[in-house]
């Protein structure tokens, strides 16, 4: 079937999954830089090119409570944030997820305030990560449009049935303009399917109750089975990714991407759209005969530690590099998950952490060829002179 390659932003590509989708209630609070999707999908919804039951609500608490409330009705529900609106949603993340709302949430990462700033880095979700999402995060806008049909998908999975999150870095993703290639609408419509969900409260006939009182003898087994759920999901996501790729012809990777893996003695772990320029500086630091190679995890949540540990176990030295911090821990959030889920592994390569492109910052092949040689340099001596370190920073 011919597909059409238009130029999109990352947040119009979203827009664009979301028309084909055509989910059954979007609620949503506009908030910069998510603030195109909405407003391309509310021209969607004004010009009756879907059916979407569309939300205007005056806050992103009420938009992520509306959605739960129509989830749980039975319906297909997505919503979009960034930054400060996830950080109000956050009481109701754990509802989402506690309930088994099988939401699809895009987050444009964007820097937490205060100070306030607009721009990109991944403190918004990094905030969020326990609260019992699947958490995807995207290279570039191309994937942000197959994330977004792949995300609806896994979320409606009978054996996952949970909230998933797709998160696109703000600006360097969601407003930059690139060549997407859309599928064609039926193709998306028979893809993600008819949306049955096994329950909804507004059938009378066999009546559920949602969001019950737990009490102590029984909140920890409920705990429990959402943890299980989540680890278990890893497989499906896997499947789901691999059909949709065999179907499209796509290379959308469910877990990581490697670049130059196979034979190198350093590598530099990161996410989304950063890990482009580790790669070309890895491909710097090759042609002065240094293994160098990069891994781009896609997958957060459920942590994939079994696959990280395979990917880094014959590596001398590894820069974890995140764009977010965790203030107050002795490392960045990334780097204390790879360290937690290695801990009791054997053979291990040197490790160190870096911040880096925190609010925004430019993250220049020049910085990540320091990073590079710094781990190198830490191997060489047999020890990290500083465990985490903050990459370009002023003064």
């Amino acid at each position: 079937m011919a597909r059409k390659s238009v130029a999109l932003t990352g947040d119009y590509a979203v827009a664009e999954a979301m028309r084909q989708i055509d989910p059954d209630v979007v609620a949503v609070y506009p908030i910069t830089p998510q603030t195109l999707i909405v407003e391309k999908f509310g021209e969607f919804v004004a010009d009756g090119i879907v059916h979407t039951e569309f939300v205007p609500v005056e806050s992103e608490h009420s938009a992520l409570s509306a959605c739960c409330g129509a989830s749980a009705a039975g319906a297909r529900t997505m919503t979009c944030t960034s930054s400060q609106g996830l950080a109000l949603m956050h009481e109701i993340l754990y509802i989402a997820a506690g309930n088994r709302h099988p939401i699809v949430m895009i987050d444009v990462n964007r820097a937490l305030s205060a100070p306030i700033n607009i721009h990109g880095d991944h403190s918004d979700t990094m905030g969020s990560r326990d609260a019992g999402w699947i958490h995807l995060y995207c290279f570039n806008g191309q994937e942000a449009y197959d994330s977004t049909i792949i995300a609806t998908r896994i979320a409606e999975n009978s054996s996952v049935y949970l909230p998933v999150l797709v998160g696109l870095d703000a600006f360097n993703i969601s407003h930059n303009t690139e060549r997407i290639e859309l599928l064609d609408d039926q193709e998306v419509k028979d893809f993600v399917g008819e949306f049955n969900p096994p329950y909804s409260l507004l059938d009378l006939k066999y009546p559920v109750s949602v969001g019950a009182y737990f009490l102590p003898d029984y909140y920890m087994e409920a705990r429990r089975n959402l943890q299980e759920t989540i680890q278990n999901s890893k497989k499906v996501i896997v499947e789901i990714h691999e059909e949709y790729n065999k179907k499209f012809g796509r290379n959308v990777p469910a877990i990581m991407e490697t670049y130059k893996i196979e034979d190198a003695e350093y590598a530099i772990l990161a996410m989304s759209s950063i890990t482009g320029v580790a790669m070309l500086a890895a491909d710097e630091l090759r042609a002065k005969g240094i293994k160098a190679g990069v891994i781009r995890l896609r997958l957060f949540r459920p942590f994939p530690a079994e696959e990280l540990y395979e990917a880094i176990s014959n590596l001398k030295g590894l820069a974890v590099v995140e764009r977010a911090d965790a203030y107050g821990a002795s490392c960045g959030p990334l780097f204390s998950e790879l360290s937690g889920a290695c801990a009791n592994k054997k053979k291990m390569p040197l490790m160190a952490n870096y911040i880096i492109g925190l609010g925004g910052r430019d993250v220049k092949i020049k910085n990540m060829i320091s990073v590079f040689e710094d781990i190198v340099d830490n191997v060489e001596k047999g020890e990290v002179k500083s465990l985490r370190q903050y990459v370009d920073v002023k003064g």
